[in-house]
């Protein structure tokens, strides 16, 4: 019995000094915000006592357009697009809750109809009576149900390999994604998550393997273990997600442009097809050999594009005589 006992204790103490080993603690808030939060940056409150991190670039009398990055993404995954759109467009972009900069809702609360209200608030902040919508996976969603809720704000709609459609990815599968599922193992990731595994699951993201940079992974990493981000993350990845209906997604009558990478093994390209396919007024474009972030992979190609689109949609909304 004693042998036992003490087998149990060396066990236990291997456990406590392979936690302290590995534990990746949260970030520093301070030292994150000065890292990424530099201007053009700003900080503005919303309801519930949610202080928004987003970016506000371009002509302030240009049209508008918001762009929401996906799920544990942050503002950055949208660099490529500000650069070429901002001498034309006032472009906006922020850290929706339990991402990036602005952290964790301070009450817990990730349902969808909670980024949705976030997005009305961060529009009526900025003082936007119309705007663009776009958005990359998560925020593809969140784009569609916020055109659900208020298509009258909305001047048009930009789905980048977005979820929500009822068709899941072809199996390619990612390793972050899983564990934040996955019962015990999720709760390891509160207090070990390595900078190994977030390099392996942005890899799995994409089919572009250069934009992995030492940069971007720092970010991911870094931006994940912000206060609060890990309990978030798996908070979402716990709730149950019912996709839309195709009744309700062919009632939005919202010009809608769509483009997807064709290699996307989270969200397959079939997905893009289903959208393009209800929604009234869409214009869908696929990528060959590109994954799913089409904005970071592609980027020359989908701003050329866009622009197209962008000029289509001013000329559309020139009253006649």
């Amino acid at each position: 019995m004693k042998w036992l006992l003490r087998i149990i204790g060396v066990m236990v103490a291997l456990l406590v000094i392979a936690f302290l080993v590995f534990r990746t603690p949260d970030t520093d808030v301070a030292e994150m915000r000065a890292k990424y939060g530099a201007a053009p940056s700003q900080f503005v409150m919303i309801d519930g006592g949610v202080e928004v991190h987003l970016r506000d670039e371009g002509p302030k009398d240009a049209l508008a357009i918001v762009l929401l990055h996906g799920s544990n993404a942050d503002l950055h995954t949208w660099q490529p697009w500000v650069e070429g759109l901002k001498d034309q467009y006032r472009v906006i972009r922020f850290d929706q809750v339990g991402h990036g900069l602005t952290g964790a809702d301070p009450e817990g609360n990730y349902e969808l109809t909670n980024f949705v209200q976030d997005i009305d608030q961060v529009a009526d902040a900025l003082e936007l009576e119309s705007f663009v919508l776009g958005g990359n996976s998560m925020g593809g969603s969140h784009t569609i149900a916020y055109a659900l809720e208020h298509s009258e704000r909305l001047a048009g709609m930009i789905l980048v390999d977005a979820g929500g459609a009822p068709i899941r990815g072809d199996g390619g599968g990612n390793i972050g994604f899983t564990i934040a599922r996955t019962p015990v193992l999720n709760q390891v990731m509160k207090h070990i998550t390595p900078r190994s595994m977030v390099r392996q699951s942005l890899e799995q993201s994409v089919s572009v393997k250069d934009i992995v940079t030492e940069e971007a992974v720092d970010r991911y990493w870094e931006m994940l273990r912000h206060p609060g981000n890990r309990d978030a993350t798996i908070a979402r990845f716990g709730m149950d997600r019912v996709p839309f209906d195709a009744t309700s997604v062919s009632a939005i009558d919202v010009p809608t442009l769509i483009l997807w990478g064709t290699e996307d093994a989270l969200i397959s390209v079939e997905a893009g097809r289903w959208y393009d396919t209800q929604l009234p007024n869409s214009t869908l474009v696929e990528y060959p050999e590109i994954g799913h972030l089409p904005q970071e992979e592609a980027p020359g190609a989908t701003l050329a594009d866009l622009k197209v689109w962008l000029s289509q949609l001013a000329e559309d909304a020139e009253p006649t005589e």
